[in-house]
């Protein structure tokens, strides 16, 4: 039985002692990701009991709806009877075994499906633990592959403006959001970044397929002059997470991925964030193509989603002429990268029972449904004049606050005021958005719907009313940390 809900007979005195004393304890010797722990007396962590479905509980007694999956990583809600079951299995069979000079069922089991999913285009599945370490691969990769071809003059890359890939030394340098780079960027590699192209700089009379277009007018550009210099283009398919939301045309890809097999250059997809399902296919590239024959890049990273929001894993996946560039007698011309927990077989377990969902229930079907009654939903918003750039991609939906509107301090204060309102909820900056897991109905995306709106209401009626004079002061202060 779930919990009551917060101010009912379940919250007692003491159930809201221990949920303040898990505060005290996580706020004295944790420290939290992404967060000014200068804050964290203001703003303490929510402490977490247990999960169920789309559902979290804390410990006195309230529930909150996972509004962006735990950080993008929930697919099938929390607790999932399946991949439980999956897990468990392994769990009494093989929890790991170094995958250096052994192998296992469930790594080479999920690298053979994976790679039917590109069509055998891509494979030799490698494996790690999170997304940054995965781009860190892929870009390893790429410059050693040219270098075992006798091209050691291919050693700069190539990112989007306002891209995100991770906050490793290497995946921080082809990094493009202030927060996380300018603090580290004396120890970082320069990489060269260009235009976005993010929908939402559309001049009025254009379509995002134009934004789209001036974009590519500058990758063309750059490799043309450094193509020789050049090992690979990193990008994220279709959807800037960490740009809050920032969408673009799939003719972007279509274009990228001319232009590099063009010039001899790498194309990197990261599809941490927007693979597995998230975009609505299960790779966000398959969209470049559009109906025409199947396009695909040169490496797919993958994290988050894969492992159903169980387990730490990610990926990387290649072309096979990639692989055989590193076959060598010689040690150092393989690939010199490696990790204890690389394929770990529980984590690879769960990916399976990940793909088994996938194959059984039809998701990508499902979650095309879901998608069309959450729309629909959230359709008053879109002549809501305090926001602008309402939009949508697969299971991903977002809208700004207007800047004149949102105060300061505006994520925290809408992640507290959703609190209020039974959803976990993490704006980056101005941008309201929604990531939920893969179990929407009807009923539940209007209630979802429904609770942003209000969440919305509270928030900007707060702001307006500490921007009004007072007798005692001009404007009332507000506050909030970052919580992208």
């Amino acid at each position: 039985m779930a919990p009551p809900l917060p101010g009912s007979s379940g919250s007692t005195d003491s159930a809201r002692g221990e949920q303040a004393a898990w505060q005290r304890r996580s706020i004295a010797q944790v420290w939290h990701p992404c967060t000014q722990m200068q804050r964290m007396q203001a703003v303490p962590p929510l402490p977490i009991a247990r999960g169920q479905g789309p559902w979290l509980y804390d410990y006195a007694g309230g529930r909150y709806f996972d509004a962006n999956s735990s950080w993008w990583v929930n697919l099938f809600g929390h607790a999932d009877a399946r991949i439980n079951a999956a897990l468990r299995e392994q769990l009494d069979t093989l929890p790991h075994v170094m995958l250096a000079g052994c192998t296992h069922a469930p790594a080479v089991e999920l690298a053979e499906r994976l790679s039917a999913l590109t069509g055998g285009v891509l494979g030799h599945a490698f494996y790690a633990s999170d997304g940054a370490s995965a781009v860190e691969i892929a870009l390893k990769m790429s410059f050693h592959c040219w270098r075992n071809r006798g091209r050691e003059a291919k050693r700069e890359f190539v990112c989007v403006r306002h891209g995100y890939h991770g906050e490793t030394i290497g995946a921080l340098a082809v990094t493009d959001v202030a927060v996380f780079r300018d603090a580290y960027a004396p120890l970082l590699r320069q990489a060269h970044i260009v235009a976005s192209p993010d929908a939402r700089q559309a001049a009025p009379g254009e379509t995002a397929a134009d934004v789209a277009a001036r974009a590519l007018d500058e990758v063309r550009a750059l490799f043309e002059a450094r193509h020789e210099h050049i090992a690979a283009f990193i990008v994220e398919p279709l959807v800037q997470c960490a740009a809050g939301m920032a969408m673009h045309d799939p003719a972007y890809l279509r274009g990228l991925h001319a232009l590099c097999d063009r010039y001899g250059i790498h194309l990197i997809v990261d599809e941490i964030a927007v693979g597995c399902g998230r975009s609505g296919s299960f790779f966000a590239f398959e969209q470049a193509a559009e109906g025409e024959a199947p396009l695909w890049p040169d490496f797919i990273c993958l994290s988050k989603g894969i492992s159903g929001g169980y387990l730490p894993l990610s990926l990387v996946l290649s072309r096979d002429d990639i692989y055989e560039a590193f076959l060598d007698d010689e040690v150092a011309r393989g690939f010199l990268h490696s990790h204890s927990y690389t394929g770990n077989a529980l984590a690879c377990r769960a990916a399976l029972a990940v793909l088994d969902r996938f194959a059984q229930d039809d998701v990508l079907a499902r979650n095309r449904a879901s998608a069309a009654a959450l729309t629909a939903a959230l359709a008053p918003l879109a002549g809501d004049e305090r926001i602008e750039h309402l939009r949508q991609r697969g299971m991903i939906w977002a809208f700004d606050v207007r800047e004149e509107l949102a105060g300061e301090r505006f994520a925290e204060r809408f992640h507290l005021a959703g609190r209020r309102h039974e959803l976990l909820i993490r704006p980056i900056g101005r941008t309201v958005y929604l990531m939920p897991p893969y179990v929407l109905d009807d009923e539940l995306a209007a209630w979802l719907a429904a609770r942003v709106r209000a969440t919305l209401d509270e928030v900007l009626a707060d702001v307006l009313a500490e921007s009004i004079p007072t007798r005692s002061s001009d404007a009332a202060g507000a506050s909030d940390p970052a919580t992208a």
